[in-house]
Formats: structure tokens, C-alpha cells, sequence
């Protein structure tokens, strides 16, 4: 039951990202087809930046679940098995405490920000907190999925997060094409 919810939790973190892609496109699309009759989006610019920031925040638990940050496989691909269980699990702590560290900080600045009502500059006065929430979220995620990894590699699991290797040539180039290399 749990494990369905935190992967639920990692899916919905992961669409929420998808949603913040799309209205960035649409507030592009909307700044740069205005230009022309000369209509504005007010602080348009500011929109499509706190939903950038807030994309790549919450996208980031889903992608790490999926396997698709920037490990170091090739080094951990070099060690026997012993020491890259070992290695695997320093580095679950490491990116753990150093992510739940960032994550209670931005909690805690969005919370400073809600409780002094402090107020974006831009041509439209928006709460502060509002936009600060993507980011807190985010990394919020981003350091269950942490511990959650750690947990379950610690009682003995393999890492969730790390893809088979390719069986054939084929899914190699496959796996390039998807990656985008």
C-alpha cells in the first residue's frame, strides 16, 4: 500500500511537471504570437520563469525513479559486486542528506515568505509563496524518493532506480534515440 502511494506520489509529481511544460509553451506561444497586434501577457515572462523553476523541481523525483538523472555508472559498473553495493548506499546517503537539506530550506523560505505575505515586483503582484511551492514541493519529493531508495536498498533490494543493462544491439540504440544522445 505504501509503495503504491510514494509511486503514485513520484507519477503525479512527474504530470504536475508535464503540466508546468505545457503552459510554458502556451505562455510562449502567447507572448510571441501578441507581439505582432501588439498584445501583452502582464509579466508573462515572469509566469513562464516561476513555471520553468517549478517543472524542473517536481520533475525531478519521477526522473530519478525512472532512472534518467546523471549517475556514475560507468564508475559503479568497474566495482564488484560487494563494493558497489557499498558505494551505492554512501552515495543514497550523501544525495539523501544533502537533498533533505535543501528541501527543509526551501520548505521553511516558502513558509517565511506565506507568513511576511512578501510580493513578487513584477508588473502583477503575486504572493511569493505561490510560486515558491513547485520548488519546495519538489525537492520535498525528491528527498522521500531519496530515503525511500536508501530504505529499500538497505534491507537488501536492488536499486529501483537503475535500468538493466541492454540485451541487444538494437535496445542499445533504442535507449540512445530515447535519451536523445
Amino acid at each position: 500500500m505504501i509503495r503504491n502511494f510514494l509511486d503514485g506520489l513520484y507519477r503525479f509529481a512527474g504530470y504536475l511537471a508535464g503540466v508546468f511544460l505545457l503552459v510554458i509553451f502556451l505562455l510562449m506561444m502567447g507572448l510571441s504570437l501578441g507581439r505582432g497586434p501588439g498584445i501583452n501577457i502582464p509579466a508573462g515572462d515572469d509566469f513562464a520563469a516561476w513555471s520553468m523553476a517549478s517543472m524542473a523541481f517536481l520533475g525531478l523525483a519521477y526522473t530519478f525513479r525512472s532512472g534518467e538523472l546523471i549517475r556514475i555508472g560507468l564508475v559503479l559498473d568497474r566495482l564488484p559486486a560487494a563494493g558497489r553495493r557499498a558505494v551505492e548506499i554512501v552515495c543514497l546517503i550523501i544525495g539523501s542528506a544533502i537533498v533533505t537539506f535543501f528541501a527543509w530550506h526551501a520548505v521553511q523560505m516558502t513558509y517565511d515568505s506565506w507568513r511576511f505575505n512578501d510580493m513578487s515586483q513584477g508588473v502583477v503582484a503575486v504572493p511569493l509563496w505561490l510560486p515558491q511551492l513547485g520548488y519546495s514541493l519538489g525537492l520535498t519529493i525528491l528527498a522521500v524518493a531519496f530515503m525511500d531508495e536508501l530504505v529499500h536498498v538497505l534491507t537488501g533490494g536492488a536499486p529501483r532506480y537503475e535500468k538493466p543493462p541492454a540485451a541487444t544491439p538494437e535496445e542499445i540504440v533504442n535507449r540512445a534515440a530515447e535519451s536523445g544522445l
